[in-house]
């Protein structure tokens, strides 16, 4: 039975009554990372700037019946050269976003946080899957599940509130984050249960702001309130979580994989931490879903204008 995509269709129908957002498309040299940018465009979500070898975007094109006439093509030699000049588009301020092609990710987000020629900011770069679980009745946020492999302590303050402020530019009304373990209590002998309290204690100190955060909570009291009742957890968050944190990235890619392909989830990837939000798509994902990034990409870079405005004011 064909999905509905009930939340990433609200998604997309908030982003109708804003303007394409500029995005910069770092080697879109196949068909599903052109046939994707164009999708976005054709939808009013982005006006992509094609970066990559003319020669080889026009190719694909006219080899998948790819309409691109009137989008502008940045010609790069090859694929590190595609994400260098993509990058230097976001900081001449030519665009707003930037979205992965068909080259390697680490070729990309090496790039993006290259010293001096980058797009780094004080906050560490995270990775967030934007969840659409037809079992589970909200949004659900992963994190990180694909940039940081064994976050510190001090990472995870960055990891933590850079998901917060994606489910505010999602427009959630109440962010309840749970940072996972394999218990709901603290234990010496699992790390992963200490820095979970102590990442509680730091948003009780405003350390962590926008959000109410528990843990350590394991994955079943952090999404099932039958699980809590029979627990007996006191607790805003437990069995409510909209935002999981996850101890490492294994743990992270286990779970997000875990729920797309037994659970039939749906998962939009975004980086965030940079200048500009980062779509990042996969070959495998299903057009809703490379959508549904570009649409949140849509909603972090507004939300990003509109803090600079205040700042500005």
């Amino acid at each position: 039975m064909e999905r509905k995509h009930e939340k990433y269709q609200r998604l997309l129908d908030f982003c109708k009554a804003l303007p394409p957002t500029p995005t910069a498309v770092a080697h879109p040299c196949d068909e599903s990372s052109l046939r994707g940018a164009v999708d976005a465009a054709g939808m009013g979500l982005i006006a992509p700037i094609l970066v990559g070898p003319r020669s080889r975007i026009e190719a694909v094109a006219r080899q998948f019946g790819i309409d691109i006439a009137g989008l502008t093509i940045v010609d790069a030699e090859h694929s590190q050269a595609s994400a260098e000049k993509a990058v230097a588009l976001v900081r001449e301020g030519k665009a707003e976003a930037l979205m992965k092609g068909s080259l390697h990710t680490d070729e990309l987000m090496g790039a993006v946080v290259r010293r001096e020629t980058g797009l780094r900011t004080a906050r560490r770069v995270s990775h967030c899957f934007v969840m659409d679980v037809p079992t589970y009745a909200e949004t659900l946020i992963v994190t990180d599940a694909a940039v940081n492999i064994a976050p510190t302590l001090a990472e995870k303050v960055d990891i933590i509130q850079n998901a917060i402020d994606l489910a505010h530019a999602l427009q959630f009304k109440e962010v309840r984050v749970a940072i996972l373990s394999a218990m709901e209590t603290v234990n010496p002998n699992i790390p992963s249960t200490v820095e979970a309290a102590a990442l509680c204690k730091m948003a009780d100190r405003r350390q962590i702001t926008g959000a109410i955060v528990d843990g350590p909570l394991a994955l079943d009291n952090a999404i099932s309130l039958e699980s809590v009742a029979i627990k007996k957890i006191d607790s805003p968050v437990a069995g409510r979580a909209n935002v999981l944190v996850v101890p490492d990235l294994e743990a992270g890619n286990m779970l997000a994989k875990s729920l797309s392909f037994m659970a039939g989830a749906d998962a939009a990837g975004i980086v965030l931490g940079a200048r500009v939000p980062i779509i990042l798509t996969s070959r495998a994902d299903s057009v809703m879903t490379r959508l549904a990034s570009c649409a949140v990409a849509v909603l972090v870079a507004k939300a990003r204008r509109e803090a600079g405005t205040r700042a500005v004011a």
